[in-house]
């Protein structure tokens, strides 16, 4: 140390009264460790209908690398990509058929079903957007050079969903190592229907939709690489007891929450050390994260 360095750090430790400088406090969750991956909720759902393939360029424009969606199967055994059980409420079914009440996805053939337009009640520049068939979808996602969080949706009424589903991956080129290792993860809220796809494929990442109590997380760890829980439903300590495991795939379980579009929220959330954050608004998770 110079005699001018010494001089100098004397009159501050002097003008300070021995005080000891600490460093600024952090400010923003995500300051402290990677910002969580953020992931389009039914692609990006709040910009475009969901779980369409608009839904899914939508998330792509905002350079949003991940896009989750729900699978189903018809009555012919085609799988489609929509949310609801019934297609009420996001296509025209109950106008088209208004003799087929409840208007269940597993009531009606893939051609009758991709008769219904899904874009007009989200808005009028989307009339005539279809719900896509899985094959249909999967093409875009990789067209667009996205990662898939697939859902299968309601899988106690589609006995054999997991075969099926893993037969057009498989088709699709979707359980190459590039596809398996880096760009999807099956997840479900039905613990027997994630059992079951990493019984029949154990190198595909799976994932399971709900919170289990701590005690219970040993028991989803032997089958499930994730744990992806309502924000509402965890705090930082929840997170922590899931990470400190390791999964099916002998990593760190992982925490994908859902479903947050307000920026103060997915602060919050990041702060709890999710690793990702499921949203409608993927820009808007994304800039109040990184």
């Amino acid at each position: 140390m110079s005699v001018r360095t010494a001089t100098v750090s004397a009159a501050v430790a002097a003008l300070l009264g021995g005080c000891v400088l600490l460093p600024a406090p952090r400010t923003h969750a995500s300051d402290d460790r990677s910002a969580p991956v953020v992931l389009a909720h039914r692609g990006a759902s709040a910009y475009a209908p969901e779980n369409t393939l608009a839904a899914v360029d939508a998330a792509g424009d905002l350079g949003i690398a991940w896009v989750e969606n729900d699978v189903q199967l018809t009555r012919d055994g085609v799988l489609v990509v929509v949310h609801d059980t019934g297609l009420e409420r996001t296509t025209d079914a109950e106008e088209v058929y208004p003799d087929r009440a409840p208007w269940a996805v597993k009531d009606f053939t893939a051609a009758e079903i991709a008769r219904l337009d899904a874009g007009s009640w989200f808005g009028a520049r989307y009339a005539g957007a279809r719900v896509p068939t899985l094959t249909q979808y999967l093409r875009r996602v990789e067209r667009n050079r996205q990662k898939l969080l697939l859902e299968i949706k309601s899988p106690e009424i589609h006995p054999g969903i997991e075969k099926e589903i893993l037969r057009i991956l498989r088709k699709e080129g979707w359980l190459d190592r590039e596809h398996v290792t880096h760009r999807l993860v099956v997840q479900s809220f039905g613990a027997e229907s994630v059992k079951t796809v990493h019984a029949q494929r154990p190198d595909v990442v799976t994932g399971f939709l709900g919170t289990p109590a701590v005690a219970d997380l040993p028991s989803y760890a032997a089958f499930t690489d994730q744990i992806n829980p309502s924000y509402e439903t965890i705090g930082a300590d929840y997170v922590a007891s899931v990470q400190k495991l390791k999964g099916a795939h002998g990593k760190p379980l992982r925490v994908n929450t859902w479903t947050v579009d307000d920026a103060a929220e997915a602060v919050e959330v990041a702060g709890f050390g999710v690793d990702g954050i499921i949203t409608d608004k993927p820009d808007v998770v994304r800039d109040a994260t990184r």
